[in-house]
């Protein structure tokens, strides 16, 4: 195989353009095997370093309080988008205290399965201030963050490269048909035509 491999490229019909399409699709290959994955890999642990990182800064600022459930929520209801109702998610007036000691109300979200009875005890997280906020992101979901935003990093630099290859031998083959247009050019109309010196 190697010996008819070199055969063909001494070949008159293996010209000097094909040689250097084969070298730029050999070169988007080693790019998909080794450049594309590194890059998957470093945007996968970038994107977790920084979850982490904000999984401890939602840690330092947040905390889990008790409230006390005061009455359900009048009025209107939650919108179907909203991210804190989720299944068995339900929204009641609750009261708890600030960190400082204050006194607060106010409408907030149960976990799924929690009591929603007045004087039903339920967990919330606040903010420094008192106020109601989401939990901390769950290690789990960084998790798969990070492996999406790997695999998007991936795909990514792999498309990059391909449309690189593309535009490369694109542009190589134009460069060959013009050529190719000159050489048809300067045979001239008659060629192939008895007595003509062909």
């Amino acid at each position: 195989m190697g010996v008819e491999v070199l055969k063909w490229r001494r070949s008159p019909l293996w010209r000097a353009t094909d040689r250097r399409e084969a070298w730029v699709t050999l070169g988007a290959l080693v790019l998909l095997a080794v450049g594309a994955p590194a890059a998957g890999w470093a945007g996968g642990s970038l994107a977790e370093a920084s979850l982490r990182q904000e999984i401890r800064a939602q840690h330092q600022e947040r905390r889990a309080v008790t409230a006390v459930v005061v009455g359900p929520v009048t009025g209107a209801r939650r919108f179907a988008g909203d991210p804190d109702a989720g299944p068995g998610r339900s929204s009641v007036v609750a009261a708890w205290r600030a960190p400082d000691g204050t006194p607060r109300t106010g409408e907030v979200t149960t976990a799924p399965g929690a009591a929603r009875e007045p004087g039903a005890p339920v967990r919330i997280w606040t903010d420094g201030a008192g106020v109601p906020v989401p939990p901390p992101m769950d290690p789990g979901a960084a998790r798969t963050h990070a492996v999406l935003g790997g695999v998007g990093a991936f795909l990514l630099a792999a498309g990059c490269v391909e449309a690189g290859r593309r535009l490369i031998v694109g542009r190589m083959v134009r460069r060959r048909y013009a050529l190719w247009d000159r050489e048809w050019a300067e045979a001239g109309p008659d060629w192939g035509r008895a007595g003509t010196g062909s």
